[in-house]
């Protein structure tokens, strides 16, 4: 069973999909570096989401042998609060964001975690059956 997937809007090809596992909405600022990427992925391969036998969220998405569905989301930066329309300065140029963000794809591949994706600059449906009610913002500018 499908459970997240990531449509092309043109031509509704499937470009990514998974079973079961995260959907990660990735997106790059300026001042990321490719330590954040390398420091998200750890943490998103380790990270305890998932029950266990007693109902507590114990098992990482590597434990379940679960995926990640990794897709480009320019639009989380977006800066709205003046005026009506969103304005997206804060989010990283498309050059170093496409680099950032197949950073942040193979250094989760390299934790062991198979990795499904999108396609950069590209319109995107994505879909999902969203099986819990965790949704973490993890971002690199946060005190810890």
């Amino acid at each position: 069973m499908i459970r997240a997937s990531v449509i092309d809007a043109d031509t509704g090809d499937i470009l990514g999909a998974i079973d079961a596992g995260l959907v990660v909405l990735v997106c790059a600022e300026p001042e990321d570096t490719p330590d954040d990427c390398a420091f998200f992925a750890r943490k998103i391969a380790a990270m305890r989401l998932f029950e266990d036998d007693a109902g507590k969220m114990n098992r990482s998405v590597l434990d379940v042998g679960g995926k990640v569905l990794a897709v480009s989301q320019f639009t989380l930066a977006a800066d709205w609060r003046r005026g009506n329309r969103p304005g997206f300065s804060r989010a990283a140029d498309p050059e170093a964001a496409e680099r950032l963000y197949g950073l942040f794809c193979d250094n989760l591949a390299d934790q062991g975690v198979e990795v499904a994706t999108g396609r950069f600059r590209t319109a995107m449906h994505v879909e999902l059956v969203n099986d819990g009610p965790v949704t973490i913002w993890m971002d690199s500018k946060k005190p810890n």
